[in-house]
């Protein structure tokens, strides 16, 4: 039973492809059989191939032409296949049944990309609604009870158990922890929250437990606004989207009316006789069809994404590889996509007495009974020196943790919980931890009882060190935003939910000129909208939850592939499969090329169309002729667009 429902469901979600290879499949077989010579096989093949690869052509064009009063390309691809099917069948040339065939299955292949475009919007919204629990624990008159999140109530008490995510906003009434916020404020560092701290839906408790009082509806929940964010900014067609319809009712309606007027004028106005009107009229739609403007198009973008794709840069549809390359502004998110989204230690100072290793060796003995993200970074960077743990460990939470080591006590935390145990901390010290500070470093001091570096003994715990802690640039940004700037990229900004000091921090060492920080999701999508009205077509690249109402409301999204959230990818136009920045200029260099060629194969269409339909009208050339130039020059065009793929 398990088969047939498999089977069932890939046919029901690929049904549009399925149906184009089948009717190819029945085309090449009637071809076959007709060049064989066995005409009544291939009158069976033909019909089936044109109304399985035709049927939701013809759908969608009489459902236009019936309720909205339109005609559309489709229905004229329809009514130039049966008009050349007729003439093949009328003067027993067989050879143009084929034809029809083959515009029928251009536009049912056509009909298959567009429909798995369509399903972003959904999977988008599907990934998001799966970053929050169904459930809550809420507590009921001091017993632990699991509801659905939409019975939750303003004022109910919820229980969040360490590594769990948050199910609704919320403020603390008890209870202290660490939480990672990066995929909804794009904070690089995990926050320290107790009382009295508001908490997100979607953000993940660290290692303590939490009891949340629900201050606003779930319905109201920041990652329930992300939602509708990305609803309603992939639900918006996009300029260029509503031009080429325009532009397709048009070209519809001028071939259609000129074909009408074609076969009933001329033996009133020119005294053609019948058979010749409507032979030339049947000619006219079939080299007037627009089968090379469409193979202008697609092959050149395909072979594009191919090219991409060998290159590690997925793009989604084919449009996305047009609008890259008219980009005029770049927004980058900061966590996870300038950087490398882990907590490092950057700089080691030690004081007078003691050595940087002294210092990492002592941090890392005392933080390795720590849960925290600082502190598992310390023991990362001390992973090669001998150290040993420490024993009777304390953490206090928000300050620092304390342990013995080799007898002696070792302090690691903020300043003022140094302080505690240190008569004073030096001055030179104080003036470089408030430097690095400055440049969106996160500080730890070290204090300590033992020998410095040339066996002296000290009298009483003394600072030994500081210890910066730093979100790691990435190595090929820098190079990434200068590439953009030679490629003539006007505007490039930086987003981010961090504070402004590391913001400015990273920015710098970038060279970003333009720096937005503290955002919140909205906050993104608003600056994005911004940049549009300036620039019109605007890149986003982002990694996180955050990013997403970014990338959906950006012309083009870019995702980082290796870091980013499963929302992110779902989201994005383009995703970055090995986090390689420097593939952005790639992938807008490859745009740029995909206009030209583009731009090229129109030409060429649109010349073939006008020479054929010349020589269609002053009577010089025959229906053949008219099929050869119009798949030649369908060929010619896409041979046009493969040269993309080098």
């Amino acid at each position: 039973m398990l088969y047939p429902q498999r089977f069932t469901q890939f046919t029901r979600e690929h049904a549009d492809i399925l149906a184009a290879l089948l009717c190819g499949l029945l085309l090449f077989l009637g071809w076959f059989a007709l060049h064989l010579g066995a005409l009544e096989l291939a009158l069976l093949l033909l019909p089936a191939a044109y109304i399985i690869g035709g049927y939701e052509s013809a759908r969608e064009g009489l459902t236009t032409l019936f309720k909205e009063k339109e005609l559309d390309v489709d229905l004229l691809m329809i009514v130039a296949a049966i008009g050349a099917a007729s003439l093949g069948l009328w003067r027993r040339e067989y050879h143009l049944i084929i034809d029809g065939a083959i515009l029928i299955l251009i536009f049912a292949i056509s009909g298959a990309l567009e429909g798995y475009a369509m399903q972003r919007t959904e999977r988008s919204i599907q990934s998001l609604m799966s970053l929050t629990p169904d459930t809550a624990r809420i507590l009921l008159q001091g017993r632990e009870e699991e509801v659905s999140i939409s019975q939750l109530k303003v004022g109910d008490e919820i229980v969040v158990k360490p590594g769990e995510l948050i199910p609704t906003d919320g403020i603390i009434v008890s209870g202290y922890s660490t939480l990672n916020q990066a995929a909804i404020t794009g904070e690089s560092l995990p926050v320290e929250k107790t009382v009295g701290a508001e908490v997100f839906a979607g953000t993940l408790n660290g290692y303590g437990a939490l009891q949340i009082q629900v201050h606003k509806p779930a319905q109201s929940s920041l990652i329930q606004r992300v939602i509708r964010l990305v609803e309603q900014a992939k639900t918006q067609a996009p300029p260029s989207q509503e031009f080429i319809d325009r532009f397709e009712k048009a070209y519809a309606k001028v071939i259609v009316v000129a074909g009408i007027l074609l076969a009933t004028l001329p033996p009133f106005l020119w005294g053609w006789d019948w058979e010749t009107t409507i032979y030339r009229a049947l000619t006219f739609l079939v080299v007037a069809s627009p089968c090379a403007l469409m193979a202008a198009i697609m092959p050149t973008l395909l072979s594009g994404i191919a090219n991409g794709a060998r290159q590690g840069i997925l793009f989604k549809n084919g449009a996305q590889l047009e609008k890259i390359g008219k980009v005029r502004a770049i927004a980058f998110d900061k966590t996870g996509t300038l950087t490398t989204g882990q907590v490092q230690v950057f700089q080691v100072i030690a004081s007078s007495k003691y050595t940087q290793k002294d210092v990492l060796k002592a941090a890392a003995s005392v933080e390795s009974s720590s849960e925290h993200p600082i502190g598992k970074a310390i023991v990362q960077a001390a992973a090669d020196l001998n150290w040993v743990g420490a024993i009777e460990v304390q953490a206090i939470p928000g300050q620092g943790i304390v342990g013995i080591v080799k007898e002696q006590q070792v302090m690691v935390g903020n300043a003022a919980f140094v302080q505690q145990y240190v008569t004073n901390l030096p001055e030179e010290l104080r003036r470089i931890a408030q430097y690095l500070e400055q440049e969106g470093k996160t500080v730890v001091w070290v204090a300590g009882e033992g020998e410095g570096a040339e066996g002296q003994r000290s009298r009483g715990a003394e600072v030994m060190g500081i210890i910066a802690i730093a979100d790691e640039v990435r190595v090929q940004a820098a190079a990434t935003i200068n590439r953009l700037k030679k490629l003539g990229v006007e505007q490039i900004v930086m987003l981010t939910g961090d504070n402004q000091e590391t913001a400015n921090s990273v920015a710098k060492a970038v060279g970003i000129e333009r720096v937005y920080a503290q955002l919140l999701p909205e906050d993104k999508l608003n600056v994005i909208r911004r940049l549009q009205q300036k620039y019109q077509t605007v890149a986003m690249v982002g990694d996180g939850i955050n990013d997403a109402p970014a990338l959906a409301q950006a012309s083009v999204g870019i995702a980082m592939g290796g870091a980013g959230s499963d929302v992110a990818l779902e989201t994005a136009d383009i995703v970055l499969m090995a986090d390689r920045l420097e593939k952005i200029a790639v992938a807008i260099h490859l745009g740029r090329r995909s206009q030209r060629i583009v731009k090229q194969n129109i030409v060429i269409a649109l010349g073939f169309i006008v020479l054929l339909l010349v020589g269609n009208f002053l009577g010089n050339i025959n229906l053949p002729i008219g099929v050869i130039g119009h798949e030649g020059s369908t060929v010619l065009v896409t041979l046009s667009g493969l040269r993309l793929l080098k």
